[in-house]
Formats: C-alpha cells, structure tokens, sequence
C-alpha cells in the first residue's frame, strides 16, 4: 500500500515576543486573566514589514533542511492560510518564488479553512501522494492573525499569534497517514468570521475579527471530541494507540477537554498554546515540529493531529510518525 509519510518538519516564528503583561499595558487585561481563561502566556507579532509567505518560506526550507531533500525535489505546494499575502496570485506560489524553484513549475495553491487549515491541507497532499499524483509534497500553515485583531478588544486581541509551520510529505511503503477526517458546518459562520479583507500586507473594509467566544467554545468541545471518535475508530484503532495528540493551540481548556474525552492524560499532549497563542492554520504544524525538535514525538509513534476553525470547519488526522 502506498502512503504519505512525514520525512521533515520546520516552523518560524517572528522574534517580537509578546507577553500578557506587554498586553496589560495596552488594554483592559491582565496576567491573570488571560492564562486562567486560555493558558496562553506569550505569542509572537511580524513586523510591519514581514509578510505570510516569509514566515511560511522560513518554515519551508527549515521543513526541507530537516527532511534532507533540496526543494527542486517538490512536486506540490500547499499553503494553509487565511491571511493571504494579497487576493491573487495564491501565497503557495510566493513561497515557491521565494524557495526558488517557480522554474520547475510544480503546482502550488492555497487552502482556506482558518484554524482547521493545515489539517484541510494534509489531507488533501495525503489524497495526492496516495493517488500517485505526487512524490513529495510541501504542507505549509502560515499566518499573520496580528494584522486582523482589533487590539482595543481584549476578548480576541490577547488570543491570537503569528507564525508557520511546514511537513515534507513522501511516498512511503511504510506506514504513514493511515487515516483523516473532515467536516464542516456553514450554519455557524457568524460565531467566528472577518468580514475585511487583505490586500498587499493591508486591510481592506470591515478589518477586525470577530467572535462569539462561548459558542465557539461550546461547538469546538463537541465536534473535536467526535471527530477524534471517529477517525480512531473508522482507522480499526483506539484511544490507547495514541502516543501523542497534536491539537490545535487555541484554548488550553478546549485541548484538555479532547485529552479526557478519550481517556488520554495531557502527558500525552503536545501543549504550544503557551508560548505561541492561537496562530490559526500555523498552530498545529508549529506544535508538530515544536514536538519533534524537543524529542518528544519519535518515529514510529502514533500522532492524532486535530483542529476547528471559522465556518465551523474542522478534522482529524491519525498518523504514525
């Protein structure tokens, strides 16, 4: 059988490091009440002058770098991201100027399904590599959220973070995604949505994100735990196989609340969530190689990646590593 295996990971993050006490000053908050309320206690800010496609090119090639191949050896470039350098051409082709390899002219395209993103992007180099359509795949989630909060607004300015994260996918014999999920529910667009746009590193029209933060909680609860449900059981696995749960970094009491549904203890659990915020399609990629590079993750483990955003969109992936 023929799967797509992770051969490298690699993630940026930008050096500004903000802490909750840089945002007390700024806003109506305080040390105490954001990590209470998410467990978030730092999160990093581009500069005025970086944009997605930098950070998510930084991941890349140290993805590429850790995978040991060069990056004229991709066929396929998929970008998660819902902060977009500009509304055309796609941030996927971007970074491939910027890796220098336009020449070969391997497709590449971006994804859209904001903090489901990467696992939306996963599947769908999954699908390719499983089809024989590609060799090695480039998976990327890049965001710049700092651009897209009202910093006035203490109920979402102090969640949100910026960074990448990319995996070099390969065709393997050996084990490696063994299965995935996604879903989604339009009915819900309202709970979570950013009306504006961005246009050349700028916001165009109604510029801030917006969010019902208990609605979103209370949804996210319920499809995560689903979700992980069905992907372990539809694979022939269970709970107990998992050697690590890769979330999305939204909400420390959302992660935790996935880890006792399926009986696993948040020793178990790859946790960025401090250190970076919520970075959207970025957050689980970062936590993957934050995993990795730390010597937590090993190979031959089995990963249950996972994660929900706007629309509501969300999925699963189990894989061994």
């Amino acid at each position: 059988m023929r799967y797509a295996k992770i051969l490298g990971t690699g993630s940026y993050l930008p050096a500004n490091r903000v802490s909750n006490d840089d945002l007390a000053k700024k806003v109506d908050t305080s040390d105490e009440w954001i990590t209470t309320r998410t467990g978030i206690k730092f999160r990093h800010i581009a500069d005025d002058g970086e944009k997605t496609s930098d950070l998510g090119a930084e991941a890349a090639r140290r993805a590429l770098a850790d995978a040991g191949i060069g990056a004229e050896e991709i066929d396929l470039i998929i970008v998660a991201t819902s902060t977009p350098d500009m509304q055309f051409p796609s941030t996927a082709t971007i970074i491939q100027r910027k890796l220098g390899i336009a020449g070969t002219s391997c497709p590449a395209f971006d994804v859209q399904a904001v903090c489901a993103g990467f696992m939306y992007a996963l599947s769908t180099a999954n699908a390719y590599i499983k089809s024989g359509m590609a060799q090695k795949v480039l998976v990327i989630g890049a965001e710049i959220f700092s651009r897209i909060l009202d910093w006035n607004d203490r109920t979402t300015c102090v969640l949100f973070g910026d960074g990448a994260g990319a995996a070099v996918l390969g065709a393997s014999d050996e084990p490696g995604i063994i299965h995935s999920k996604l879903q989604a529910n339009g009915d819900y667009i309202d709970l979570l949505n950013t009306p504006g746009q961005i246009a050349n590193g700028q916001i165009c029209g109604t510029p801030f994100l917006k969010m019902d933060g208990p609605g979103v909680f209370k949804f996210a609860v319920k499809m995560l735990a689903k979700v992980a449900d069905d992907v372990i059981t539809e694979a022939g696995y269970t709970a107990e196989q998992i050697d690590w749960i890769v979330p999305h970094q939204a909400n420390k009491r959302i992660i935790e609340s996935t880890a006792k549904h399926l009986g696993l203890s948040m020793d178990k659990v790859i946790l960025t969530v401090q250190e970076h915020g919520n970075t959207s399609a970025a957050s689980i990629p970062l936590a993957l190689d934050n995993g990795i590079k730390s010597g937590q993750i090993k190979r031959g483990q089995h990963l249950l990646l996972e994660g929900i955003g706007g629309g509501f969109a969300w999925g699963a992936v189990l894989l061994k590593y």
